[in-house]
């Protein structure tokens, strides 16, 4: 039977793989845009409204928790840790800042098309670059020391919370992204 620790990993890495699916929709978007097309801002509002309600409210403070006790556990393995809680920071920041620009769209305010593409390719790019350091860098930290020691992670707080697109029952709010979403295999 795997760990609490290891199942947490493993969710986690499922997070990634989901949130990527979704940023290829923005990033789809976003080329409409570039193009000087117009893309479906509401969905994008939804893809937005998902990033900031699961990936920067539950999955980045998971993390956050994994990698705090990493640097207490396995100083060895903590060089670039630091970096951790502010670039999770930035992203909500680029993605708070981009969900402002795309809301003000949907509710009829004129927005220039190459702020809208630039803010979406920001986050897209920062966040993919962070998801890639933490899927080859950081998580095989955190197998190394769960190798050398099982350890288990208080992440109770957030366990409560569902992924409101990519768990069995998909919230109200967030159905014309479900319904965009590729079909899985």
């Amino acid at each position: 039977m795997e760990s609490e620790a290891r199942e947490l990993l493993k969710e986690l890495r499922e997070d990634h793989r989901n949130m990527a699916i979704v940023l290829d929709l923005l990033e789809a978007a976003a080329k409409q845009a570039y193009k000087g097309e117009d893309p479906d801002f509401e969905l994008v509002a939804e893809i937005m409204r998902y990033m900031t309600v699961y990936p920067d409210a539950v999955h980045h403070p998971k993390e956050d928790i994994i990698y705090a006790r990493l640097r207490e556990e396995r100083e060895d393995l903590a060089e670039g840790l630091e970096d951790v809680t502010s670039d999770h920071e930035m992203i909500a920041t680029l993605g708070g800042r981009l969900r402002d620009d795309v809301e003000a769209v949907v509710a009829g305010a004129a927005l220039r098309r190459d702020l809208f593409v630039d803010d979406a390719t920001r986050y897209v790019k920062h966040l993919r670059a962070h998801m890639t350091w933490e899927e080859d860098d950081l998580f095989e930290r955190v197998e190394s020391m769960l190798d050398a020691e099982p350890l288990d992670f208080d992440v109770s707080e957030y366990e409560h919370i569902k992924d409101p697109v990519f768990e069995l029952e998909i919230e109200a709010g967030f159905k014309r992204l479900m319904s965009s979403l590729p079909p899985t295999s």
